[in-house]
């Protein structure tokens, strides 16, 4: 049997949304067991993110430092943000974010890694993709506020962010697993064996 994840949906016999926020919402499902009892489950409902890691001809990744209130603290991160619109194509979202927190473009946009954040206790599905050929985007900049507005930019060797993940002085899961993924492409079939930009996603159905 090929090591895969593979769709299954047990049954729900009662539903209720005790909390509902600005962009997320918390369920509790009552979900049969195979064995025919039944438990109760609370996880927190998400539109689904995009990441980008953006890496520049010299294979510096670009990386952006923000306040994270829940964990407090300031962590590095890649360009990242949500589905905002049901259905939305994850690339024009990706490029979206890329041009809104880093005023940056990218000729080539492969998909590096798709995953689930905390399948636990949340439905968020990510996918990171790697950009390639970036340069400064045209007009003006995107005006940021509120936590983002106090970010600090930077571009940083690949390898540096492997080492620091690795040593425990990172944690943004995006930017971790973006940076072991990549370094694990160019370490095994190379970038041309990624996925193309437009790869279906089924966790998060888009259209074209």
């Amino acid at each position: 049997m090929p090591i895969q994840d593979t769709p299954e949906e047990w049954p729900v016999t009662a539903t209720a949304t005790p909390f509902t926020g600005n962009k997320t919402s918390v369920r509790t499902d009552e979900v049969e067991m195979p064995d025919g009892s039944r438990v109760k489950r609370d996880y927190q409902v998400h539109p689904g993110s995009v990441a980008v890691l953006a890496l520049d001809q010299d294979d510096r990744v670009l990386v952006l430092r923000q306040y994270r209130h829940p964990v407090r603290q300031r962590l590095w991160e890649i360009p990242a943000g949500l589905l905002d619109i049901p259905g939305e194509n994850p690339l024009h979202a990706a490029q979206r974010e890329l041009y809104e927190e880093a005023h940056v473009k990218a000729e080539d946009w492969r998909v590096l890694i798709d995953l689930y954040t905390s399948p636990g206790g949340c439905d968020e599905a990510v996918r990171i993709f790697l950009a390639r050929e970036i340069s400064v985007a045209e007009g003006e900049r995107f005006e940021v506020s509120e936590e983002e507005a106090d970010m600090e930019l930077a571009r940083v060797p690949l390898e540096e962010l492997v080492r620091g993940a690795l040593a425990g002085e990172l944690h943004n899961n995006c930017l971790v697993t973006g940076a072991l993924a990549l370094r694990a492409a160019l370490s095994g079939d190379g970038i041309d064996a990624l996925r193309p930009a437009d790869a279906s996603w089924p966790a998060r159905p888009f259209d074209a």
